[in-house]
């Protein structure tokens, strides 16, 4: 059956689709995608996809617009050459933060782009981390939504940290349900950060639970963009008393003042996957862990009509622990 499966990449974020094609033991299809004088983008499949269940490795990330346009573009291009099924496969998923309308005459953008994705031809989403996971109700075809939780919790296990020494903090009370979730894995108390929002400026206010003098505190988000609020949690939590401060995130957007302030930070580390391409050799405290085998998996098992929704379930089976 993996005779049918092919995997094509963007140049949004083409050294993840090959690790994929490594965990997987495929070739990475062949595809020629360029820029007109004027800007616009082209592209060519340079192999025969007809009738083959294609998957194109396109995160959104910036440039946003750019890389959405040869999203856009590839899955016409398949559909246009018989691929039987596309399944866009987004690691990070852009435009999420409007995902509804929180005053008056403003986008509800997550869904604008939900509706160019399936009118462009896509049959299948696969995503990781959205901002918001609601945002899998506004496509009209399925979605499968992982997480990377489980590949950041495995790194900080292999740190084996004391349970009565482990703290996880929320950075804001929306995101306590997720959090909540590594410290079901991981063990430790949950704390949260009391986040005030001005305008465009937060501020971290105060710190619910605790106490966490003397503990280590991890941090976890589903993104990182300017750095701002997640750096502001640890100096709340360090001022609090906190020996030691691990950052983590799915999704290192790193826009702004990002790299200023994780430099600045009082931190031991910060943990990112490779959903976006990162700046390695500018963050000299940045450890990156990889989520091609978890894309990698959850696309061999929507390509041989197995469960994704086990695929955490059985974890230890294909990871090869």
């Amino acid at each position: 059956m993996m005779n049918d499966l092919k995997i094509f990449s963007g140049r949004a974020n083409a050294g993840l689709a090959k690790s994929i094609c490594d965990y997987l033991g495929i070739d990475l299809g062949t595809l020629s995608v360029g820029n007109f004088p004027d800007g616009e983008t082209h592209a060519k499949i340079e192999q025969d996809v007809r009738g083959q269940d294609i998957f194109i490795v396109q995160p959104t990330c910036p440039p946003v617009n750019e890389n959405l346009m040869e999203l856009l573009i590839l899955i016409d291009s398949f559909k246009r050459a018989s691929a039987d099924r596309v399944t866009a496969v987004i690691p990070y998923f852009g435009y999420a933060r409007q995902d509804r309308k929180d005053e008056g005459r403003v986008p509800i953008t997550a869904k604008m782009v939900a509706n160019l994705l399936t009118r462009a031809g896509a049959d299948r989403i696969l995503t990781m981390d959205l901002h918001a996971a609601q945002i899998q109700g506004f496509f009209d075809i399925p979605v499968d939504h992982l997480t990377a939780a489980p590949v950041l919790d495995d790194h900080f296990r292999r740190m084996a940290i004391p349970p009565d020494r482990l703290v996880v903090a929320s950075p804001d009370e929306g995101s306590i349900k997720r959090v909540l979730l590594h410290v079901d894995a991981l063990g430790g108390s949950l704390v949260i950060i009391d986040k005030r929002r001005f305008g465009n400026r937060t501020e971290q206010a105060n710190l619910i639970g605790g106490p966490i003098e003397g503990k280590i505190v991890l941090i976890f988000d589903d993104m990182i963009s300017t750095a701002g609020s997640i750096c502001g949690a640890a100096r709340l939590v360090k001022r609090y008393g906190a020996e030691k401060v691990y950052l983590a995130a799915t999704h290192g957007v790193l826009c702004g003042n990002a790299l200023e302030n994780i430099r600045n930070a009082p931190i031991e580390n910060i943990l990112l996957t490779d959903t976006i391409p990162l700046p390695v050799e500018m963050i000299p405290n940045l450890t990156v862990m990889s989520v091609a085998p978890l894309l990698g998996e959850a696309i061999r098992r929507i390509h041989c009509h197995e469960s994704v929704s086990r695929l955490f379930r059985e974890l230890p089976l294909w990871t090869g622990r």
